[in-house]
């Protein structure tokens, strides 16, 4: 077919492709059967490599259940299941794809283990994985890992200063395999996403001019015009990016969607999620700092988001002496009169305890938040069972390396990150879990074509992307 206003097929693992990539949605919501199907229709689609599902032998998902006493051992079980399950969902996609489109696999560089769980991926898919795309933190080493299994890298970075730093360090040597750069809008993607301390997270900025200074960057580099600049975040409609394809300025562009395949025939979210997805409103996506990451993310504000929100409100700062306005202690929520803060904090601190929200907990930035019985013993049994799916844990103080912790105060303001992912990705409730979605997911609700419940095949949404909608 035709594609939209001339957007051509690229030449991409040796075949040709059209420019479109499936977004490689973390834990679980991106499989074997979505990225095999978006290959096929000649895309090129994404296995999520972040603890994908393994299968027993009559088909099930193997619950990811963790049986070792201590952290270390629960972080080396968690490894095995990641490159079990990612080799598996890698083989069955290759299957789907049966030769048509391309195979990327998608890692996040600050999951727990992530250069074992590449390197034990690649060396079981050898001939099957076209490239692995990686962001989430600065993946130094990922050209080097490529380079030692002869597969393309698609470094995923904010901005032109984030490639740059990549690039001198260590892509520079690898050029030859670096088949693409995918530029993540901080504002506008799902998920985990790269916004710098000098961003302002209320003032999202127009992605061209961004993607105008990330190819002067890669062409100041000698990095050829025709290495495509992947857009993610926030692409819906093709027509929309007019201006974007078969631009000078620009170069060769490609269009990553997250979102979209989301809801397809193939996408594995369970139903309760897709039909979710389609009462969405503008604003209903918001991005937020709770993330045991430390990076910001973009998630459906629904009430698990809301009550992390609430959390957060029910906070004050409190001095270990009396010092400055801190001129009372703290007399609820906590053991021992080491908590000077101030009388108007006091004053809210024992409304909130009046409320039910009965035990204050430290956080690592010198405050207490209150929290209900309920919440606490969820908090401590969380903290207690992590099982190191983070390079650094802000929620558990859990590190996987060296000492095995970030020598910092567990943080009760975030939340068990594995815990949540699995659970809405395997049935859980969509109002108690993390949801993530991109930022134009309220277009499910205004486009047409999703009008009457309809949920395409991915192959139709493909299709239906090539005409420019």
């Amino acid at each position: 077919m035709s594609a939209f206003k001339g957007l051509k097929p690229i030449l991409y693992g040796g075949r040709e492709v059209w420019p479109l990539v499936e977004g490689g949605k973390g834990v679980a919501a991106t499989n074997h059967m979505s990225s095999g199907a978006w290959a096929a229709a000649g895309g090129i689609g994404t296995v999520s490599a972040v603890n994908a599902d393994s299968y027993d032998a009559e088909g099930k998902i193997i619950p990811q259940i963790y049986n070792a006493l201590t952290r270390k051992e629960r972080h080396e079980e968690l490894i095995r299941y990641a490159i079990d399950g990612a080799v598996e969902q890698v083989r069955r996609a290759y299957d789907i794809a049966s030769g048509k489109g391309a195979i990327n696999i998608n890692v996040l560089w600050e999951m727990g283990g992530a250069q074992q769980v590449l390197e034990g991926v690649l060396e079981r898919t050898r001939g099957l994985v076209s490239g692995v795309t990686c962001g989430a933190g600065m993946p130094y080493k990922l050209s080097e890992i490529a380079a030692r299994f002869n597969v393309s890298y698609l470094p995923i970075v904010s901005s032109g200063r984030a490639f740059r730093a990549l690039w001198k360090r260590a892509y520079h040597k690898v050029a030859h395999l670096m088949a693409a750069v995918v530029y993540e809008d901080p504002w506008l993607a799902g998920g985990h996403n790269g916004l710098s301390n000098a961003e302002n997270p209320r003032q999202p900025e127009d992605p061209y001019p961004r993607v105008k200074a990330l190819r002067d960057t890669m062409r100041a580099e000698g990095v050829s015009d025709d290495v495509p600049i992947v857009m993610a975040g926030g692409v819906w409609f093709l027509r929309e990016w007019n201006n974007w394809i078969d631009n000078p300025e620009l170069g060769a562009i490609a269009f990553q969607f997250g979102t979209r395949p989301l809801l397809t025939e193939e996408s594995p979210i369970p139903q309760a999620w897709k039909d979710h997805l389609r009462t969405l409103e503008p604003g209903d996506v918001l991005l937020h700092k709770f993330s045991p990451t430390g990076f910001y993310s973009s998630a459906v504000r629904n009430p698990f988001l809301r009550a992390l929100e609430a959390r957060s409100e029910r906070q004050v700062p409190y001095s270990k002496v009396e010092a400055g306005e801190h001129t009372v202690q703290l007399d609820v929520g906590v053991k021992g009169k080491n908590f000077w803060v101030t009388p108007a904090d006091l004053a809210r601190a024992r409304e909130w305890f009046g409320a039910g929200f009965t035990t204050a907990l430290r956080t690592p930035d010198d405050t207490v938040i209150f929290v209900n019985p309920q919440e606490r013993d969820e908090i401590r049994k969380d903290q207690a069972d992590c099982m190191g799916c983070l390079s650094h844990c802000g929620f558990s103080s859990w590190k996987d390396h060296d000492d095995y912790t970030t020598g910092r105060l567990a943080d009760p303001r975030s939340f068990c990150i594995q815990k949540t992912l699995q659970d809405i990705a395997h049935g859980g409730d969509v109002n108690q879990n993390l949801m993530f979605a991109g930022h134009a997911a309220y277009r499910f609700k205004q486009d047409p074509f999703y009008s009457n419940n309809f949920t395409p095949t991915v192959k139709q949404l493909v299709d239906r992307i090539l005409t420019g909608d």
